[in-house]
């Protein structure tokens, strides 16, 4: 007897240890699979982000960066990780939303392989001209297209991209040729060149040009002006609805099957970092807007996405560019 009563007294010794670990989530680094290459503005809000996770949760939290097939290959890494919260993804609108109606196997399950933990950052597309087309509102533009039918060219500098183009030619029913470009940056010289009539694209990297004058902002895809374009006119403004909320959004997720108090405890850390005044400065610096959400509300939020975006592709009859 006095044997048993003592491996009890042991066992409930080990016990609180053992319990307590397993809530001490989280206990070693955690992997941040990015899927972008360093430097870029969205770059700069993971790192920002992770530095301040960093120092909040006492853990490091370490940048990955994978980019490549449109995010695909990040998206697919995090889609397979193991579901202990050790590895989030900063999944987006094109790898989540968009890309799986574009390609029949995209390495993932955008609808199953994921649980959402929080937005992170919302910033509307923007339709940009070069400043010799005669195009200073989006009536201008639908109006040119209808006249010029077939001739007006329009830059993709990614799916997002792609699918707001398709987005506005079945809108406004006119033809125009889409051009695709390989990322933002060789669009965005083509614009300045004038091989292209039009874009929609995110503002950060045309920013520097619109102030020049070497490229017109003409329309911002949203229902609420642009902080960093406070002169362009929203889409509801112009009077074309259907463009009010044409998003590029980011936002942390984890694999399926991930503890809920992990998830729990991730979201609160997100969204106290994004609300701290050094890392809205610093994300508000490179031209984005912080957007932090609810698990909850954040997976609404992607379905949604995901279900419009599905309806453009099949309507447009859209392919990868």
């Amino acid at each position: 007897m006095k044997s048993l009563l003592k491996m009890l007294i042991m066992a409930s010794a080990f016990a609180a240890p053992l319990g307590f670990a397993a809530e001490s989530y989280p206990a070693r680094p955690v992997r941040f699979l990015v899927p972008m290459p360093p430097g870029g503005a969205l770059d700069v809000v993971a790192r920002v982000l992770g530095a301040k996770l960093t120092e909040m949760l006492g853990q490091q939290i370490v940048v990955d960066n994978r980019s490549g097939a449109q995010g695909a290959i990040a998206t697919a890494l995090g889609a397979r990780a193991v579901p202990d919260g050790y590895t989030i993804l900063l999944g987006y609108a094109g790898s989540l939303a968009v890309n799986p109606h574009l390609y029949d196997n995209p390495g993932y399950d955008a609808q199953k392989s994921f649980a959402a933990v929080s937005r992170v950052i919302e910033v509307p597309y923007v339709l940009f001209v070069n400043p010799s087309v005669p195009v200073k509102t989006m009536k201008d533009l639908e109006l040119l297209a209808k006249r010029d039918s077939g001739k007006v060219t329009l830059a993709s500098s990614g799916s997002m991209s792609q699918l707001a183009a398709e987005l506005f030619k079945i809108t406004t029913k006119t033809k125009m040729v889409l051009v695709p470009y390989n990322g933002g940056g060789p669009a965005t010289i083509a614009l300045l060149a004038g091989e292209v009539n039009a874009i929609f694209t995110l503002a950060p990297a045309v920013l520097p040009f619109v102030r020049s004058g070497k490229i017109r902002a003409v329309t911002v895809l949203s229902d609420k002006r642009s902080e960093v374009l406070p002169d362009v006119p929203t889409a509801i403004e112009a009077g074309y609805p259907e463009f009010s909320n044409v998003y590029q959004w980011h936002g942390v997720v984890v694999p399926a099957s991930t503890p809920r108090d992990t998830i729990v405890k991730l979201n609160a850390a997100i969204v106290r970092a994004l609300n701290s005044p050094e890392v809205l400065e610093r994300i508000r610096a490179v031209g984005l807007t912080v957007a932090p959400s609810t698990p909850e509300e954040f997976e609404k939020y992607i379905r949604a996405d995901f279900e419009r975006w599905g309806r453009i592709v099949k309507m447009s009859g859209a392919k990868p560019n």
